[in-house]
């Protein structure tokens, strides 16, 4: 009786090997193709600019230009842009040609409602539970537990804004922030 080494029914040792090896690799690489988007969700995206400062935008995505922004506004006004980690943030007109030095973040410490201000009343009004604010963002009425947090705003020499996070003591409240 012959022995069927080397017969062309059974494939040798190389093949075999190459063909677990292009299985792993094929099943690998979906796999991992399949994950990435995942993982990108999950990873938030750096903020650019320089010392985790971001350009605000307005509601177009445009870069705010001061000159621009603080013309036809007046003192005490107050108008959202997107700021750091794409919150809603107010900046506050301080005069002519001038915005503060901070930002106000306009999500509710509450449940997380953006919170309007309210012109005629000088104050900050969250429209899901009452909750109020002063001109600075500061709770002065619940049920919030917190005030609105702070960002600094800094006009950059091409005259655009630029937040970056606010990590010194709150001006409103003499304690550290507790958004940091």
């Amino acid at each position: 009786m012959a022995q069927l080494s080397g017969s062309a029914d059974v494939p040798d040792m190389g093949r075999r090997q190459f063909m677990n090896l292009l299985t792993f690799g094929t099943v690998t690489g979906t796999v991992l193709g399949g994950l990435y988007p995942v993982v990108k969700y999950f990873i938030p995206p750096s903020s650019g600019g320089s010392g985790g400062g971001i350009t605000a935008k307005d509601a177009q995505g445009n870069d705010i230009i001061v000159s621009q922004f603080v013309a036809g506004r007046s003192k005490g006004d107050r108008a959202l842009a997107q700021g750091l980690k794409g919150d809603p943030t107010y900046i506050v007109v301080e005069g002519d040609q001038a915005i503060a030095k901070y930002g106000i973040n306009a999500v509710c410490t509450h449940l997380g409602c953006v919170v309007p201000w309210n012109a005629s009343e000088n104050r900050f009004r969250c429209p899901c539970h009452g909750s109020q604010y002063d001109t600075t963002g500061k709770v002065t009425r619940g049920p919030a537990p917190l005030s609105l947090a702070l960002a600094h705003a800094t006009v950059t020499e091409d005259d655009k804004v630029v937040f970056t996070p606010w990590t010194e003591t709150d001006f409103r409240t003499g304690e550290d922030p507790w958004w940091a």
